[in-house]
């Protein structure tokens, strides 16, 4: 969430920035700043109550020392007054904080000055293309007819053990699939990060720290019984490794990968395109995880933007990068690069990717800070990117490389499956 004192600083240019995301700021601004007002009169206060109380005490303890009995109770009439008010100011300051902490709770990140204005995906930014559309021969098919012709994945023996949107990968289907989780965490691993196997279920106060909730509660499995929420991403177990740390200089650059399936209601999506792999409610991810010096962060997105570009280089696929616009961004996001993946059978752009910069907006909830140089403690930068998101890679290498003869495998993943074609 935002800083109160950046709010108050920064009022204006913030109102500003917002108006990117379509979000007006100005009524909520002044309510936060209504409430911290209050928060820091009460605060003042109560701290006053607590040091007149504590002299007092002090002071009676002596007269009781004196023999100065009858003075002495007198005080301790007065310190009943003082530990009623202190009661009630703490009441207060604790309430103030609450509906405070609401009001933030609402508030979207500031997008980065370069993140262009925009209601829609319509107005995202092309930044970056690269690779040749294959041209396939006649009666080419979409993944979805492509699985079922080759039975390698079943979308309705999911939906009979657990309902739409949860599939079945058999057989070449399965092989592939763990092929492509094992190639992502073996260049994750090269390229220096360090690699977690993570809880998939974790509690409320995790998803608050990384930004989930409240913003996403109605997409998150929640298991109620236990308080726990399912993971839609290995960013949040990973991102809250972190939480209420203080670190030092010597830390930085902290980067983590990890793979885990990830679990997503996706309530209202329907049609033909969220058809087979293009919209599941559990998926496998490899994510990678980020946390920085302000001053690196940026650094630190493009060094992740490479690195999946990378990746989808090696897999020969066609990929464009979109420089989301305000209106699209993440609630969390101040900067977010989507990769998509062009499906030929399709005939449309897939996304496979999101990297994506949170500045301190994380941070600030999960109370992740580390001392600068002049021992000052500062706020982190947190990222986080998927790289990749498998469902729809594995949609375009099976729509991308299918021949008449078979779905060839791309080169790279070969030694990864133990085999170059699936017929």
């Amino acid at each position: 969430m935002l800083q109160v004192s950046n709010i108050r600083e920064q009022k204006e240019n913030y109102i500003q920035a917002l108006k990117k995301r379509n979000f007006d700021a100005q009524e909520i601004f002044d309510e936060i700043l209504q409430l911290d007002e209050m928060r820091r009169s009460t605060q003042t206060k109560l701290d006053n109550t607590l040091a007149e109380s504590n002299k007092l005490s002090k002071e009676i303890g002596q007269l009781f020392k004196n023999g100065e009995k009858q003075k002495a109770n007198l005080l301790k009439e007065k310190t009943g007054r003082l530990k009623e008010n202190s009661k009630n100011y703490s009441e207060l300051l604790a309430n103030t904080i609450v509906e405070m902490e609401k009001h933030l709770y609402t508030i979207p990140n500031i997008p980065h000055e370069a993140v262009p204005a925009g209601v829609s995906e319509d107005d995202n930014e092309e930044v970056y293309k690269e690779g040749d559309v294959p041209v396939l021969a006649e009666g080419s098919l979409p993944h979805w007819e492509l699985a079922k012709k080759y039975d390698i994945i079943d979308f309705e023996l999911g939906n009979k053990i657990s309902g739409a949107g949860f599939p079945v990968y058999k057989g070449k289907g399965a092989r592939l699939q763990r092929a492509l989780i094992t190639y992502f965490l073996d260049k994750a691993v090269e390229a220096g990060y360090t690699e977690f196997q993570l809880p998939l279920m974790v509690n409320e106060a995790s998803g608050y720290g990384t930004g989930q909730l409240p913003d996403k509660e109605g997409q998150m499995y929640h298991i109620t019984a236990d308080d726990l929420y399912m993971i839609p991403t290995a960013e949040v177990p990973i991102t809250n490794m972190f939480r209420g740390n203080l670190l030092g200089e010597k830390d930085f650059p902290i980067t983590c990968t990890g793979y885990t399936p990830c679990f997503r209601r996706e309530a209202g999506s329907y049609g033909a395109h969220v058809r087979g792999l293009n919209r599941l409610h559990q998926f496998d991810k490899v994510e990678l995880v980020r946390i920085e010096k302000p001053e690196d962060s940026y650094a630190a997105l493009n060094g992740m933007v490479e690195h999946i570009k990378s990746l989808l280089k090696e897999l020969k696929l066609p990929y464009r990068i979109l420089n989301l616009c305000g209106g699209d961004l993440g609630f969390t996001s101040a900067m977010t690069y989507d990769f998509e993946v062009f499906s030929t059978a399709q005939d449309r752009w897939l996304e496979i990717s999101s990297v994506s910069n949170f500045e301190t907006f994380q941070a600030n909830r999960l109370k992740l800070r580390y001392k600068d140089a002049e021992n000052n403690k500062q706020l982190v930068h947190t990222l986080n990117g998927s790289a990749l998101a498998l469902p729809r890679v594995m949609a375009g290498i099976l729509e991308n490389y299918q021949t008449p003869d078979g779905i060839k495998i791309p080169e790279v993943l070969i030694p990864y499956t133990g085999f170059d074609i699936i017929d």
